[in-house]
């Protein structure tokens, strides 16, 4: 800010310093951190409903992405919010598992038709790290093959100790994470011959498959003795309302679930084969798998939300309504784009309930600098979107304002391509990736 000109955000920026202080990074996810915003404007959110927010300045947003893909029916939908009030007002964790575990898990089976037991805890990490560690104990093999093409799977060693941040994480552990290539099953099928007999699991998002991927994948895994766990933190709900397993047909071992499930409320899933599951419990002979225990992983209250949230996708198409949005919003940006001449630049990707946005300097390459700027312009015509991931409270107004504030930010994008620098519409120092060695 300049002069004696108050500043809008002032206090935003008082909170961010605050939690800088306070938390590490800042934030208590990396992707929700100052880093990931403009330095100028980064907003602390107030409150929100539906598919806005507010920051605690007062300025109002439309928000994409909105809880990291965890809010998918929009902030304080009233169905869900009525059934964790009910719920929460009887108690939220006992001594002894409440009735609700029983019919949330049945509920939940009900939707993932693929799975013949289920187990809740909090975090996504929690349980692809649980399909994990009941795959090494079942097949008696140490090494995990992640695929390489999908960003992010769990904040514990095997996985962490594959990113560029693996501090902290032993050499003996990082080694036993290998990767395969998404879509490339010659390439698959060397990996699982190179390293014999020590895969214990392949573990991918379903994604955007090519016909029979996903098949051929689980017949490979198989015929190699290893296991197929799905990521499914964010195709489930999003993609089907019994995930990508359901849409495209193919059951993998195991699968891990969370975010939209519990539309904002703490609660994950991990589903799988009745005879892998039980490992984790008491009846069997075999050697026991300590496969989750958590303390919270069943409070009462998020299990009615998950069970509001199913209850809600089986009586309304909502996959249908987030594509049928998500195309109209595709459209218009890329339109919108196409106007100003940067759609060789400014390029709209995904599903279309699932969009991203990529952000290509003059030659075309990917450019955190011009991602600011993007960001910037947004965020100064409200809109939050460090992705355009709708959710289903996401309505055609709220589509059309975003077309025109990303064709003025496109006009900008044009400004600064045709300069050759972003500088200048970027705030202060660009947005820089989670993943990275050094802060």
């Amino acid at each position: 800010m300049s002069g004696d000109a108050p500043d809008p955000y002032a206090r935003s920026r008082a909170a961010a310093a605050r939690l800088a202080e306070l938390v590490p990074g800042g934030a208590h996810t990396y992707a929700k951190g100052p880093d990931q915003y403009p330095a100028d404007i980064a907003p602390i959110i107030a409150r929100g409903a539906g598919a806005h927010v507010w920051d605690l300045d007062g300025h109002e947003y439309i928000e994409y992405g909105s809880g990291l893909r965890s809010v998918i029916l929009g902030h304080a939908h009233p169905l869900v919010v009525d059934a964790v009030r009910r719920q929460v007002g009887l108690g939220a964790n006992f001594t002894r598992p409440a009735g609700i575990e029983a019919d949330a898990a049945e509920r939940f089976l009900t939707s993932v038709p693929g799975a013949e037991m289920v187990k809740f805890a909090k975090n996504g990490s929690d349980v692809t790290t649980a399909a994990v560690r009941l795959a090494r104990a079942h097949t008696g093999r140490d090494l995990v093959a992640i695929c390489a093409d999908h960003p992010f799977f769990s904040v514990d060693d095997w996985f962490i100790g594959a990113t560029a941040m693996p501090a902290g994480i032993p050499s003996a552990v990082r080694e036993l994470t290998v990767t395969f290539p998404y879509g490339d099953l010659d390439a698959t099928r060397r990996l699982l011959q190179e390293h014999g007999e020590r895969i214990a699991c392949l573990v991918l998002e379903a994604g955007e498959p090519a016909p029979g991927y996903l098949s051929a994948l689980r017949d490979l895994a198989h015929a190699h003795g290893a296991l197929l766990i799905f990521d499914e933190m964010i195709t489930g709900l999003r993609w089907h309302a019994g995930g990508a397993q359901t849409l495209f047909g193919v059951t993998p071992d195991l699968s891990a679930f969370g975010k939209a499930i519990g539309n904002g409320f703490a609660v994950s899933a991990l589903a799988g084969r009745r005879d892998l599951m039980q490992r984790g419990g008491l009846d069997h002979d075999a050697e026991r798998v300590f496969l989750l225990s958590t303390t919270h992983g069943a409070e009462t209250h998020a299990l009615a939300a998950m069970i509001a949230v199913l209850d809600v996708f089986e009586r309304e198409d909502v996959v249908a309504r987030l594509h049928a949005t998500g195309a109209e919003l595709a459209e218009g940006v890329r339109a919108a784009a196409d106007a100003a001449g940067v759609s060789d630049h400014l390029v709209v990707r995904g599903r279309d309930s699932n969009l991203v946005f990529a952000t290509l300097d003059g030659d075309g390459r990917p450019s955190q600098e011009y991602r600011t700027l993007f960001m910037r312009q947004l965020l100064l015509g409200g809109v939050l979107a460090p992705s355009l991931v709708v959710s289903d409270a996401t309505s055609a107004a709220d589509v059309r304002r975003t077309v025109e504030v990303v064709a003025d930010a496109a006009v900008v994008y044009r400004k600064a391509l045709e300069a050759g620098d972003p500088t200048p519409w970027m705030g202060g120092r660009s947005i820089r990736p989670v993943f990275r060695t050094y802060a």
